[in-house]
């Protein structure tokens, strides 16, 4: 699963679960879910989220 799926993905959920806490009107999640520059922004952090890791690991001896 690549990281953009992922990321869409994490964006439904969140934006469900701000919706239900009535932080973040409807009209607007239903933007962020649907609006590829953001899930293309998200997938970004997630794959710099684990090339860090991979290189903490590295740099400890973990396991990689």
């Amino acid at each position: 699963m690549t990281s953009a799926v992922t990321a869409r993905i994490l964006l439904r959920y969140l934006a469900g679960y701000l919706i239900l806490k009535g932080i973040l009107p409807e009209d607007i999640a239903h933007m962020i879910e649907n609006d590829p520059e953001i899930a293309a922004g998200i997938g970004a952090l997630i794959s710099a989220g684990v090339e860090s890791l991979y290189a903490v690991a590295k740099r400890l001896g973990w396991a990689t």
